[in-house]
């Protein structure tokens, strides 16, 4: 089992740095809210300093979007969706408290982040672009297709767990109560995209050590590097 991306997503997007973590023993009787108060209050200062359209970040996922034939401002990547509703509410809704941390440190790193139920992937996952007949999982339950050619993250039973690659993810292998295994992955395309994802896994991993006590296992993938085994 392994996740990665496809070599036309390597090539098609060379300015691509995934960094990825598997974590192991995820519980949903924690609470983090001092720990995404912080992540929180940093994403608060660099709203003041400007509007999250005109953050790097976002700006290379939009460009990004655009590559991919998708409107940025109809389509946007979940870091920038995240901090346009963080921006006019000042809060987000909570869901469980790994994906709660998750969410507060992409506000933070302006960077998405993905949370993803392992016991719930065929056999690997993989960012690549769609045929047009796997299957997607809406949050009401529905079942949709992808558009041929749109970047999804499928699995060996042709199970699209997200859709327009960080715009949307799937409701089936989104984390519940139940979610022991997960797989995390941050994904950015900006000038310092190196460094910033190093920083990010780092935050995530210490966080996970502090809330859970869970030693993750990880890595920054390139296009020489471009597995991680699960």
């Amino acid at each position: 089992m392994h996740f990665g991306h496809s070599d036309e997503i390597w090539r098609d997007f060379p300015d691509l740095v995934p960094g990825v973590l598997l974590a192991e023993g995820v519980t949903d009787n924690v609470s983090v809210m001092s720990r995404t108060a912080k992540f929180s209050a940093l994403a608060i200062k660099r709203l003041e300093a400007g509007a999250e359209g005109e953050m790097p970040e976002i700006q290379a996922w939009r460009r990004t979007f655009s590559k991919m034939g998708l409107k940025p401002t109809q389509y946007r990547c979940a870091s920038e969706s995240l901090l346009r509703r963080f921006r006019k509410e000042r809060l987000l809704s909570p869901i469980h408290p790994l994906v709660d941390l998750c969410n507060s440190i992409s506000l933070a790193f302006a960077i998405p982040v993905g949370v993803f139920d392992l016991s719930k992937i065929a056999e690997y996952m993989e960012v690549r672009y769609a045929r047009g007949t796997e299957a997607y999982a809406t949050l009401s339950g529905a079942v949709e297709n992808p558009e041929p050619g749109e970047v999804i993250f499928a699995d060996g039973k042709a199970r699209a767990h997200a859709r327009r690659w960080t715009n949307w993810q799937s409701s089936y292998s989104a984390v519940g109560s139940e979610t022991n295994r997960v797989l995390i992955v941050a994904e950015a395309v900006h000038a310092f995209a190196e460094a910033d994802i190093h920083k990010l896994i780092t935050v995530v991993a210490d966080e996970l050590s502090a809330i859970w006590s869970i030693d993750p296992r990880s890595a920054i993938l390139t296009r020489q590097s471009p597995s991680f085994e699960l």
